[in-house]
């Protein structure tokens, strides 16, 4: 089920969030940068932010059963929309969760009349990149870089019909 997510939410999607990060920053980035009490903090505060900001964009979980199985947000702001977040818990993978969410994703997008949607994926993250590249997204070669990530674009009206995650 996908649905919006709520305040209370914020402790698991931030759990779920350092799950995720934890698989593709391992060997890449110092663990207190991801997994640190301090970054844990910063990581809570701004899904809580997200969520506070609903004129801007929007937050939705995916659930299973009463679990947080995945989270994805997104934001537009000066007419660029812009995919800020999808993860799903990793004991998830490959079962339709990532799937289910860009699909709740780009029914937002097309009911918003959105066209054009932006994001950026770690460099190292060669799952996530793959995955979105099943989904659409493609990268603009003369986008500069930003930092250890790249940035996809998706034309939200020739989105191919995934085949399955």
């Amino acid at each position: 089920m996908i649905r919006a997510a709520h305040p209370a939410d914020v402790p698991a999607i931030a759990a779920l969030h350092a799950r995720a990060r934890a698989t593709y920053y391992q060997g890449h980035i110092p663990e207190q940068a991801y997994l640190g009490d301090a970054e844990l903090q910063r990581t809570r505060e701004g899904w809580s932010r997200a969520l506070a900001d609903t004129a801007e964009g929007e937050v939705l979980c995916a659930e299973q059963d009463g679990e947080l199985t995945g989270v994805a947000a997104f934001r537009t702001r000066d007419g660029e929309t812009t995919l800020t977040q999808l993860h799903v818990d990793p004991v998830h993978w490959r079962r339709g969760t990532g799937a289910a969410l860009h699909a709740a994703c780009l029914d937002a997008w097309r009911r918003a009349g959105i066209r054009r949607v932006r994001l950026e994926v770690y460099e190292h993250n060669l799952r996530a990149q793959a995955f979105y590249a099943t989904q659409g997204w493609l990268a603009d070669p003369s986008a500069p870089r930003s930092g250890s990530h790249r940035t996809l674009w998706l034309r939200v009206g020739q989105v191919p019909v995934p085949s399955g995650e």
